[in-house]
């Protein structure tokens, strides 16, 4: 049973992030078996941890709502994000092997490289979105802390519904990845502190963005 359910979660994920499910709407369990594929019981016993990670609200004579976007949900899971990345990278920026810093700038600039003289590349911007994600979880991952991960990965879900809903990296390839840059350069100096200050104003930005305040 236990790999029925990790299969249905993994079913409703997805869907979310393809936009099958849209965050405000109202679902019933019965859709959520014909939308996943999953039989009911899988479904029953997912709806608990949907609820416990804050993906869906159950409302009293409505049904099961997919979490919305609004202004304290960017708030809290930006939030969220400064808290475990700032650790996180200056962990990165004492323990990580050199050889995977400069790997992972090798990435970053391949693809800033790229947009300076092929701006509109047809997948540039798929492969800059999936490279400035995996930095992110890379970071993360690096502190081999199971309870951290899953967590963040619970915030990360909700951070890419809002970006697909409010913003996204169209037109920001370049300032993106220079951000990034930013980080590493003071991971590969070996310097947390610089690392840690160049990380929050990336973060900031991006919730800025998200908030409407940006450019």
């Amino acid at each position: 049973m236990e790999q029925l359910r990790q299969k249905a979660y993994t079913s409703f994920t997805e869907h979310l992030m393809t936009q099958a499910i849209r965050p405000g709407q109202f679902v019933s369990q019965r859709e959520l078996v014909e939308l996943t594929g999953m039989p009911l019981g899988a479904i029953r016993e997912l709806v608990p941890r949907l609820e416990a990670e804050g993906l869906i609200t159950t409302i009293p004579k409505r049904g099961m709502q997919i979490a919305p976007i609004d202004i304290q949900l960017v708030r809290d899971a930006y939030e969220f994000r400064l808290i475990v990345e700032k650790e996180a990278v200056a962990q990165f920026a004492t323990l990580a092997s050199d050889n995977l810093v400069a790997e992972t700038m090798r990435r970053h600039e391949d693809i800033r490289n790229e947009a300076r003289s092929n701006p509109v590349a047809a997948d540039l911007e798929d492969r800059a979105q999936a490279v400035d994600w995996g930095f992110h979880d890379l970071i993360v991952d690096h502190m081999a802390n199971r309870i951290t991960s899953n967590a963040y990965r619970v915030n990360s879900l909700k951070i890419r519904l809002i970006r697909r809903e409010l913003t996204r990296i169209q037109g920001l390839v370049r300032p993106v990845m220079e951000e990034h840059l930013r980080i590493l350069e003071g991971v590969q100096s070996r310097e947390p502190a610089a690392a840690v200050a160049a990380l929050e104003r990336h973060i900031r930005t991006a919730r800025d963005r998200a908030l409407g305040l940006g450019d």
